[in-house]
Formats: C-alpha cells, structure tokens, sequence
C-alpha cells in the first residue's frame, strides 16, 4: 500500500486475530474541531460483551496530539454528535441517558466544570442538532412524539393496557424502513430553541420531514432540506430551504431540481458561505437513474437564483462540503477509485486539489476554514483514527486500536484484471499472515453490499478474520460499483448480476493464475447485495465449494411490497406486472435454483426491513428442496445491519465454520 497512514507496529512473535477481537476494536467517528482550533471532540463506539451491546462515548484529544481525554462514561449509557459552543464553553450532544419518557436528549457539558446537564425533554427525540453562530440559541429536529394511546370509552370496563400493542393502520405508498418499521404519520421537524427558556418552538408549518439545520452566518436564517411534494413517498425530491430563525419564519426554496438536492443519503448539510450570500449543497443525478446516479457540487444564491454545478465535469460522487474563510474555495471528500480523497474546489469553478497526499479511505473530516483539518482515516492494517492533515501530510491524533501491534495481519494488494468482455475491474487481494510465495491457498471471493458502494483501500475486519484462517480474501469492486463513474455504476441498471458475476469471477481468474488460489478450495460470500450477487455467482458457476450469503433477495418478485424499496423498483425495473421479463431476469438464482450445487449458509436479521429475512428463507427452502447442502440462520430482533455483539461474533464463527468445512 502507498499512503500517509503508519501501520501498527509487528511484535516479535503477533498472534493471529481471532473473533473475540471484535470486542478490543475501537471505532472512531464524528470528529469536531473547537472555536479556537486546539481541542477536537470525537466519538468512540465498542461492544461490550457482559452487556452484549454497543456503546458509544465522547472524548476529545489536543490538536498536538498529547492530550486524550474520556468526557462520558457509563456502563449503560451511550452519548453520540458531540459539537462545540461558538464560544467553545460547551460541548453538547445527543443521549437518551437517565430519560423516562425512552427519547433522546440534547446535553450540555460544560468545560469549567461539572457534570453534563440535560436542556432538552419530553417524548420527542433529538434527531439532530445544530449551534446558532451567537451560541444563545440551537436549532433542534426533533421527531414527533408517538401517539397516545385511545382513551377507554366511558362505559369500558375493562380499559385497554397502555403497554399491549394497538392496530398497525397504514395508509402511505412507502410503508416500511429498516429500523423504523413501518411508516407511520410521524416526521422529523425543524425547531428553535432559545438556551434562556430552553422551549422549543416550530420554526416552519405542514405535515413535511425537515433535516440537516445549518446557520447563516448572520444568524438570522437556518437552511434545512424537505421533501414537500404532494405525495413525498412517491419521489426522490428533496429541495433546500432557508427560513428565517423564528417561530413562523418565513420560508423559501433555495432549489427545485425534480431529483435528491442534498438528501439525508448524502450525509451533508448545506454550507453557507462565509459572506452569507452562497449556499454550496449537492446535486443529485438524474431522477431515472436514482443510486447509480453521480451527484455534483451546486452553489446556489442564498437570495435565489439558478444553481451552479461545480464538479459535474469529474464524474465523482462528492460529499461535506465546507468553505475556506476567505470564501474562494470549498473543501469537500471526493469518492474515487477504491479510495476517498480530501479535495479543495475553487468556489469559482476549476480543477479539484488534493489536500491529503498518497491513496486511503477517508471516512470524515472536519475544517474550520481557516488551515485547520483534522481526518478520519483507516488503511488495511488499522482502524480509523483521528489525523490532523498539515501540507498534505497526516499526523496522528489518537491510538485507540494500538493493541493490533500483537496481530499478525494479513498483506493488502490493490490488482487489476480484465473481465470477460475486456472491461478493466479492480480490486483487493488479501494474504494470510505467513503467506509462503509460490503455494496455493484455500481463497474466498468477498463481494460487497450496496451496489452503489465499493470495497475501499481500508481496514477491513471480515477480510482479516478470514486472512488469520489461512485463507487468500480476494474482493472486487465489479460493475454497479462507486468510483469509477455514472457509466461504470450504470452498467448492472435493471441487469442487476450479470455483467458483475463476470467481473468478480474474472478476479478468482486472476488470483489463480497468479498461482496464488487453489482452484479446487474456493468460497464465496457477502451480505445485502453481496448476499445476492453470491446467489448470481453460484447459479452461475459451480467451482464453489462454500457459499455465504447474508440478508440477499433472489426472487425479487417477493420484494415488492414487502421492503423498503418501492420507489427504486418502479422506477429500475418497472412495476412488476408491466415488466415481468426485467423482474424475471434479476430473480434469476431463484428461477433457476437448480443449477446451484454449491453448499450454501444463508443468514439475516429477523427484524430487517431492508432486505427481509423471507428471501433468505425461500432460497433456503429452494435449496433444501433440490438436495443441496444449506443452512438458515435467522438473529432474532435484528435488523439489515447486525448490532448485537453476540450476533456479531457468532456470524463470524459460523462463516469460518462453514468455510472451514468445505475448504479445508
């Protein structure tokens, strides 16, 4: 690997990594910088394996790297989205610590002293919150409160238990969200609240969801984004407005592209200018192109007007994007081929300028404008962690996974090769720790989940969990993927496994003929959309001798309506109804189940509303009926992402088991 981030030191005689390592692992988030550049306030999230549960946590470290301090404690509590004063006095963040009515809080800590003080209460949960640039006020989203229960009619005896579960009533277009559930009336609102009265009041009016507060520099006006079209479940429109930072203030839309103008799937708020008078935000792609689409970099008039794309031209995804002082330039993370990039962008338009040398995956940042950033950054041999980047060079900050210095880790390669068709691919090749040149290993094919991600020149736990087994991990960033442009990421539109089931068996080619794979020990796995490209790859080839596929769909027909997807499925694939050939050709696995012969582990969350659990069963069921070895297992309680940490643990174990099994 090439790049500014040190690895850990190797010990005399480092050990293997094994599963209950995931408990020693730290990760790093949310970094902010103080007013006066000296401190940065972070987030640390482990799991604890007596609570089996994660928790999260805040510290903070001195920008010359000496200092590190813990701010929150607590075996029960969990605190997250620390930000600092304007005057840097306090540092606030969002907990639902010590709370009866079950709601999230904004908390104040102050740093002359004294414990952290709640200003927030009731049922409504702080979702979000953002510092107004005097500091005597916060402009808060707050989601609405659940509803209350019906009062027992005057002549019921026997009143209802405020605790059993009433009537689940639906009457929405999208009607399901992973975690959430299903989808009700409540929405998250923009309000203000004054720090002398400590009342929130709305800001804006009507039944629309309201996120991402930011300032204007003045303070008289808070730029959010909402979706406010007649039927919001039917369209990507998110739009930026600005209201004046009152109860009732009046609004306006700062854009009215039909697609995603800085929705919350970006993970950016609006950005004003330091002068007040621009707003930078991101643009999505074409509406029919939905994920696949690029976004772009837009400066818009805070007083309205025709928005300016800034990096339509580098065809790649960008993300945060906050200004320099001197309002010239915006600092924004700009996706590229299997790594991010921190770039600067002349407000005027022009050619990006890399702010961090050599090639890493870049998590985070943040800038105050004035010289001072601090990243979070991984490669493959550590976690993230906090660096301050000063002339395009990383200094570290913190050390909360040192301990790998005892771990043998397996050596990352970034290889190319051609796919069948020609097209270049790209991707990772992971060696086993004492990797002997010239032996063939057992080798699992990792595929990653999105599509519209990629596999990055990061750390990667599962790939080292694997590597520490003695297997090669290879994993490609096939067509479908991110960072390589709208054309690449278009290739699998409405063809969902085909041209990648080429490209991620073109990279076990590759291995192989590098005489580094044992053609006749090969697994292969992922999870979501790793799980259902797994399912292309074994209805397609049979040299697998394992499979794992997590929380995959492969009868796609079963998806509609029963997951979260509706707008991206009319608009891909068609209604089923309509285009039962489009449907029928990305449900092939399923269809065509009796070409699989490779024994397969399906796995998925009991709770997931992303891709549900039933898909997994039928392929399950699919398989059992054809004779095929398989085994189903279902993590009661959890959703598309597995957060218990026993759940967690376990899912490793079995994977290694399963592999272990058949490749060994």
């Amino acid at each position: 690997m090439t790049g500014v981030l040190a690895s850990a030191a190797q010990g005399a005689e480092p050990r293997r990594l094994t599963t209950a390592d995931i408990f020693k692992e730290r990760t790093v988030g949310a970094p902010a910088l103080s007013p006066d550049g000296k401190w940065v306030a972070y987030s640390v999230s482990a799991l604890n394996r007596a609570a089996d549960k994660g928790f999260t946590h805040i510290w903070m470290t001195s920008l010359d790297g000496k200092t590190s301090l813990q701010l929150t404690h607590g075996p029960k509590e969990s605190e997250n989205t620390p930000r600092w004063s304007p005057d840097g006095r306090y540092l606030a963040f969002i907990s639902g610590r010590r709370d009866d009515d079950e709601a999230d809080q904004l908390w104040l800590l102050d740093r002359q002293g004294g414990e952290a003080f709640k200003i927030t209460s009731g049922k409504q949960s702080v979702e979000d919150y953002a510092w107004s640039p005097d500091g005597k006020s916060i402009a808060l989203v707050l989601s609405d409160a659940p509803p209350e229960p019906p009062k027992p009619a005057a002549d019921d005896t026997d009143p209802p238990d405020p605790k059993r579960p009433l009537p689940i009533v639906i009457s929405r277009f999208q009607f399901k969200q992973d975690v959430q559930g299903y989808l009700r009336e409540g929405k998250s609102r923009l309000y203000l609240m004054s720090l002398a009265d400590r009342k929130p009041v709305r800001v804006t009016s009507g039944d629309f969801e309201e996120l991402l507060p930011s300032w204007s520099p003045d303070g008289k006006s808070i730029a959010f984004v909402s979706k406010r079209s007649a039927d919001p479940d039917r369209d990507y429109n998110w739009d930026v407005y600005v209201a004046e930072a009152k109860a009732g203030g009046a609004m306006r839309a700062l854009t009215t592209y039909a697609g995603d103008d800085n929705g919350p799937e970006f993970d950016s708020y609006p950005a004003w200018s330091p002068d007040g008078k621009q707003v930078a935000y991101l643009q999505g792609g074409e509406v029919r192109k939905i994920g696949y689409g690029v976004n772009a970099l837009a400066v818009v008039p805070a007083a309205g007007g025709s928005p300016r794309l800034l990096t339509k031209g580098l065809d790649r995804n960008v993300s945060q994007p906050t200004w320099t002082a001197d309002g010239k330039r915006l600092v924004v993370r700009m996706e590229d081929d299997q790594i991010q990039r921190l770039v600067e962008i002349p407000a005027a338009g022009g050619a990006p300028k890399d702010l961090l040398s050599g090639r890493q995956a870049l998590a985070d940042y943040d800038s105050d404008g004035r010289g001072r950033i601090v990243a979070l950054a991984s490669n493959p041999t550590h976690p993230g962690e906090l660096y301050a980047i000063e002339k395009t060079k990383a200094r570290p900050l913190t050390h909360h996974n040192d301990w790998l210095s005892e771990v043998a880790l397996g050596a990352t390669e970034e290889i190319k090769f051609k796919s069948k068709d020609g097209t270049e691919i790209h991707g990772f090749l992971v060696k086993p720790p004492g990797y002997v040149a010239g032996k063939a290993y057992p080798t699992i094919l990792r595929i990653h989940g999105g599509p519209q991600s990629q596999f990055e020149l990061g750390w990667s736990q599962e790939w080292q969990m694997l590597a520490a087994q003695g297997y090669v991990v290879v994993a490609a960033n096939p067509r479908g993927s991110n960072g390589r442009g709208e054309a690449f990421g278009m290739a699998i539109y409405a063809n969902w496994g085909h041209p990648a089931t080429e490209d991620v068996l073109a990279a076990v080619d590759y291995a192989t003929a590098q005489g580094i794979t044992d053609p006749n020990r090969l697994g292969v796995g992922g999870w979501s959309y790793g799980g259902i490209l797994t399912n292309f790859v074994i209805a397609s080839d049979t040299r697998f001798k394992a499979a794992t596929s997590g929380a995959s769909i492969s009868n796609v027909f079963a998806g509609y309506g029963t997951d979260q997807y509706i707008r991206d499925y009319e608009v891909e694939l068609g209604r089923p109804w309509e285009k039962p050939e489009v449907w029928m050709k990305v449900s092939e696995p399923f269809f065509h189940a009796d070409r699989i012969k490779t024994p397969t582990l399906f796995l998925g969350g009991a709770a997931d509303f992303n891709v549900p659990v039933l898909n997994s069963e039928q392929m399950y069921q699919a398989l059992r009926s054809l004779g095929v070895e398989t085994e189903l297992v279902i993590y009661p309680g959890q959703y598309h992402r597995i957060r218990r940490p026993s759940f967690l643990k376990d899912r490793y174990d079995r994977y290694i088991g399963w592999y272990a099994a058949h490749l060994k």
